[in-house]
């Protein structure tokens, strides 16, 4: 690897709920450098959530992303030419960035609503330990359970 490694970016918190989470969540849907049409989803999803469950919205939202975030994964690792799914922890930053993108693929997946009302059902499934993207934690936690007896090989060099 030449050069250093690059320094981590700090991502400013968001105008309206002065949150990081939330800013990061905003740069997810973001496509094409669309910023404000991805503000626009965003908060229209928490306004819904809000009309729905008559709670603050982000109470909503960090909820959900505690339900989604997966605790252990499996990374592929060869050891002596065959190749095992090794179970490991997952770290804090990756937690987030999965649960974001597994709520994100679960609501673009709906179909026959606009975004903000997608996004917004997602949500509110996965605060209540519903929905596909609880179904891929589940999964996920399932696959690394399953491989629980290759873990001694995450010690090894």
């Amino acid at each position: 690897m030449r050069g250093k490694q690059a320094s981590k970016r700090k991502v400013a918190a968001d105008p309206k709920y002065a949150s990081v989470d939330v800013a990061k969540f905003i740069n997810y849907v973001m496509y094409g450098g669309k910023k404000q049409t991805a503000q626009k989803i965003v908060y229209g999803a928490f306004a819904v959530i809000e009309e729905k469950t008559k709670k603050p919205a982000m109470e909503t939202f960090n909820e959900a992303m505690k339900n989604v975030a997966p605790l252990l994964e499996v990374k592929s690792r060869r050891v002596g030419g065959a190749n095992y799914q090794i179970p490991m922890q997952v770290r804090a930053e990756r937690r987030l960035q999965l649960a974001v993108r597994w709520i994100l693929l679960a609501a673009r997946s709906r179909k026959g609503k606009p975004m903000m009302e997608k996004l917004a059902q997602e949500l509110l499934e996965a605060a209540q330990n519903q929905g596909d993207a609880v179904k891929k934690r589940a999964d996920v936690h399932r696959m690394a359970e399953a491989n629980r007896a290759f873990a001694h090989f995450a010690k090894v060099g």
